[in-house]
C-alpha cells in the first residue's frame, strides 16, 4: 500500500490537533513586526500574533515565504521516514510567493515523487484541502491519485468573512486612506471571499449585525461539507456566530458540532480583529 506524506505551509491555519491527528508536516512562514522576525506556529502562536497585532502603536506585520531549501528539507524528511511520495498543498499563488519556494524545493529531492498543488485559497480554505488529502492518504490512495483529486476540488472551496473595520485593508495597501475614512464614517462592513485565487469583495453592508446576517445567508445558500467557522476574535464570538448559523444549515446541526479555527498571520494582517465567517467545500 503506498504511503503518502502530506505537507502544507502555515498559511493553512490548521489547528494543531488536526496536524497531529493526521501527521501533517507544516512548513512555517515568516512573520515580521518591525525588526522582529518569527516563524508562524513555531515561536509565534496565533494568540501571540493577535496580541502583537492589536497592541497600541504596533508596527504593521509583514509575511514572507520559507526558502526553497526549507521545503526540500521537509520533503526529504518525509521520504527518508518511509513515504513513497509527498503531496504539498500551498497557499494560493496569487496571494503569496510560497508556492514558488515549494516548487523549487521539489526539484531538489533527487527526482523522488513530490506533487505541489496551488490551492488557490488562503487560511482554512487551504486547510480543508489538506485534511481531505491526509484522509485519502490514510485510506491508501497514491500520490498521483491524491494530487489529481485535490486539484479537481480547489474550485469547490468557498469562503466568506465579514470584516469589522476597513483600517487593516488600508494598512495593507488594498484600499486608499480616503476610501477607508469614508467607509468608517458610513460604518461599512465589507464581506470578502477568495475566487480564482484572488481576494474579492462580495458585499458592503452597514452595521456589524447586518454584515454577519449577510454572511450567514451566503453560507446557508451553499451545499457544503467540512464547514469551519473562521474568526479573528474570541472563541466566544465564534461560538455566538455558530449558534446563529447552525439553524440555517441543512439538517440544522448543533452549534457545538461546527468546527472553528482562528485566522492566523497569513490573512490576519489584511482583515484585522473581530472578523467572523466560514469556509467549506461544496458538495459534489
Amino acid at each position: 500500500m503506498p504511503r503518502v506524506a502530506i505537507v502544507t505551509d502555515s498559511a493553512a491555519d490548521l489547528p494543531p490537533e488536526l496536524v497531529a491527528r493526521h501527521g501533517i508536516t507544516v512548513v512555517p512562514l515568516f512573520v515580521r513586526f518591525g525588526s522582529e522576525e518569527f516563524k508562524a506556529g513555531v515561536n509565534l502562536s496565533v494568540d501571540q500574533f493577535w496580541a502583537r497585532m492589536t497592541a497600541p502603536d504596533a508596527p504593521f506585520p509583514t509575511t514572507a515565504a520559507a526558502a526553497p531549501g526549507t521545503f526540500a528539507e521537509a520533503y526529504r524528511r518525509c521520504l527518508d521516514d518511509g513515504a513513497d511520495a509527498v503531496v504539498c498543498i500551498s497557499v494560493g499563488s496569487h496571494l503569496s510567493a510560497t508556492i514558488k519556494s515549494a516548487m523549487l524545493g521539489a526539484q531538489d529531492v533527487g527526482g523522488r515523487e513530490v506533487h505541489v498543488i496551488d490551492s488557490t485559497q488562503a487560511s482554512m480554505g487551504v486547510g480543508l484541502l489538506v485534511v481531505l488529502a491526509a484522509e485519502m492518504a490514510e485510506s491508501g490512495a497514491s500520490g498521483t491519485e491524491i494530487a489529481d483529486a485535490i486539484r479537481a476540488r480547489t474550485d469547490d472551496v468557498f469562503l466568506y468573512v465579514a470584516l469589522d473595520t476597513l483600517e487593516y485593508l488600508r494598512k495593507g495597501g488594498r484600499i486608499s486612506a480616503a476610501q477607508a475614512a469614508i467607509g468608517t464614517m458610513l460604518s461599512i462592513k465589507p464581506i470578502i471571499t477568495v475566487r480564482g485565487g484572488v481576494v474579492e469583495t462580495v458585499d458592503r453592508i452597514r452595521t456589524r449585525s447586518k454584515a454577519r446576517e449577510r454572511v450567514i445567508e451566503l453560507i446557508a445558500a451553499e451545499r457544503s461539507e467540512r464547514l469551519t467557522i473562521l474568526h479573528t476574535g474570541s472563541a466566544g464570538d465564534a461560538a455566538a456566530f455558530g449558534a446563529q448559523l447552525a439553524p440555517r444549515l441543512p439538517g440544522a446541526p448543533t452549534p457545538d458540532s461546527l468546527a472553528s479555527a482562528p485566522i492566523g498571520p497569513s490573512v490576519g494582517p489584511h482583515v484585522g480583529p473581530n472578523c467572523v465567517g466560514a469556509v467549506g467545500l461544496r458538495v459534489r
